[in-house]
């Protein structure tokens, strides 16, 4: 499985990860504050439709290995904060919700049992920006590499340094990649 995002339609980010088992496992890291604050953000969260959602974000505590946060990112240095409403809450195979940071975006995660494993299918729609989309891609790939190394009891990697590594990635191949709201480049 090649683990790079691929955008399926206009502003539309899909990644795939397979993760050990059992699914309940997989579900919990993406719905307990304290499990998803070890790979992507803590906070509250209320699981049902129309529920808030607050994700607090802290990437310099995501791996014990310590980093210099860019300068472009200082302003994050300290957390960064995306609110948004759940959508669809339909335990343990997919949560829905809208992420406010700047804009408004849509993230779907889909859970499946592969075996002793559990594909993960994470969605990000309403990507209107080219920018927006090459950070959105790095940040996805940079956040599910960490939530690999968990579920696999491995030392995660630091944030920032895989980040910076997969943007550009993503910003070569992105390039050309179509965009949600139409005009921009």
């Amino acid at each position: 499985m090649d683990d790079h995002g691929v955008v399926t339609t206009p502003g539309t980010l899909r990644v795939e990860r397979l993760l050990p088992g059992p699914i309940e496992r997989v579900w919990a890291y993406l719905t307990d504050s304290d499990k998803r604050g070890q790979w992507l953000a803590s906070g509250p969260m209320e699981l049902k439709a129309g529920g808030a959602v607050r994700l607090e974000f802290r990437h310099a505590e995501l791996s014990p290995t310590k980093e210099t946060v860019p300068a472009r990112f200082q302003e994050r240095a300290s957390g960064a904060v995306v609110t948004g409403v759940v959508t669809r809450c339909e335990p343990p195979r997919l949560l829905t919700m809208t992420w406010v940071h700047g804009s408004e975006t849509e993230v779907t995660f889909e859970l499946a049992p592969k075996g002793d494993d559990v594909l993960l299918v994470v969605t990000h729609r309403r990507v209107a920006d080219r920018s927006t989309l090459i950070g959105v891609s790095s940040g996805w790939h940079t956040h599910l590499g960490i939530l690999v190394d968990r579920l696999n009891g491995r030392t995660p990697r630091p944030f920032w340094g895989v980040f910076a590594e997969h943007e550009g990635y993503y910003g070569w191949q992105l390039a050309d990649a179509p965009l949600a709201a139409s005009g921009s480049r």
